[in-house]
């Protein structure tokens, strides 16, 4: 399929990039195009303008400062897999940007561009609940930090406005004892999930769970934060028991449609099963 005919512009500027959503407001941003190229061949996106972002200096940073893992708009999914600090302290993160697509995409696509894309079938959206992260949207008035439990509103739908960028997501620095895990089921490899479940926690000097996020992917309208499932474990000395009961808050919290994946039932208890594998390998890792 051939896309629309579309007028195609690079700014070499975040200004310059915002003015141009101001005056167009059905433009798209341009970064990897990993979801907003497939949906334009398709013409079921149809933007009349698109900007290009990726000749923008200074989009591309990955780094650790006050506490935070701050990554640029046009890092890719395959930076992450390299970058030593990643492989070092952030394996949940790792772990789901190499559960994305195949090497190809992924050495186009962007972190970023996963996030405001909000499809709920996404890896990235779950894990960045875990992790409790931020985003920054950048428009004419400045900055704008947003908690990641109040970027995603709908399918497809976040919080940032037509004349907004998404220039930045920042994670939490980890503390001591800390483990994550993605989990996730798909019918082939590079599919996107059937389910899947991002968990991460650190522990106390005598194992007991201090803080723990558990995000859920394609069980829902948007990914989900399995509250329920993180109260259980908080502040508990983790066991059989506990992560059982963790497992099915999840299972009950979900809210999957049947489709060519499988039944609702079925999902459910994936979700279960997924959440189970995950908490686990996530203690596993927080104990060395």
């Amino acid at each position: 399929m051939i896309p629309a005919e579309f007028q195609y512009i690079s700014p070499k500027s975040v200004p310059e990039a915002i003015a141009l959503l101001q005056s167009n407001q059905d433009a798209k941003i341009l970064s990897g195009g990993q979801s907003l190229i497939p949906l334009m061949r398709f013409r079921l996106a149809t933007p009349p303008l698109l900007v290009d972002i990726n000749n923008i200096v200074g989009l591309g940073y990955i780094r650790e400062a006050s506490g935070w893992l701050h990554i640029g708009a046009t890092v890719r999914e395959d930076d992450l897999d390299n970058a030593p600090i990643i492989r070092e302290k952030y394996p949940l993160l790792r772990e789901t940007a190499r559960a994305i697509a195949d090497p190809l995409v992924r050495n186009r696509a962007t972190v970023c561009g996963n996030l405001a894309h909000a499809d709920p079938a996404n890896d990235h959206p779950a894990t960045m609940l875990a992790y409790r992260a931020e985003v920054v949207a950048t428009g004419v008035k400045g900055e704008r930090v947003i908690p990641i439990d109040q970027f995603f509103i709908g399918l497809f739908t976040t919080t940032l406005t037509s004349d907004e960028i998404l220039t930045e997501v920042r994670l939490p620095v980890p503390p001591a004892r800390n483990g994550g895990a993605y989990v996730k089921m798909e019918r082939k490899v590079g599919d996107f999930a059937t389910a899947g479940v991002a968990v991460q926690l650190n522990l106390d000097t005598a194992g007991k769970i201090q803080q723990v996020g558990i995000g859920l992917t394609n069980v829902g309208p948007t990914a989900i934060r399995a509250a329920r499932s993180e109260d259980v474990l908080r502040g508990k000395m983790p066991d059989d028991t506990l992560i059982a009961q963790s497992a099915q808050f999840a299972q009950a919290d979900c809210a999957p449609s049947a489709d060519l994946r499988g039944s609702e039932e079925y999902k459910r208890n994936l979700v279960r099963v997924l959440t189970l594998r995950a908490i686990n390998k996530a203690l596993e890792r927080a104990r060395g």
